[in-house]
């Protein structure tokens, strides 16, 4: 789930290259054939059944994802 706020691969390269501190490489191209021209999602269902809303924007949600990855560089137990 997130905010219902939308963004770009650029952006979401940019907030990571900020949140780690490192560089990513890309290439801009073309759309891969069957790539879907944008998604979106409504974040107002979980709202409203679970009582629950996203509270960060992107920094601090990148941000949080690498902290993560730094302190699981494995990924998740298989215990």
């Amino acid at each position: 789930l997130g905010t219902g706020t939308g963004y770009s691969v650029l952006q979401m390269v940019q907030a990571m290259e900020k949140a780690s501190g490192r560089e990513i490489k890309y290439k801009v191209v073309g759309r891969r054939e069957g790539d879907v021209a944008s998604c979106y999602a409504d974040p107002a269902l979980a709202e409203r059944e679970l009582g629950w809303k996203a509270a960060c924007g992107l920094d601090k949600m990148c941000e949080d994802l690498w902290r993560w990855q730094l302190q699981n560089p494995t990924g998740f137990s298989k215990n």
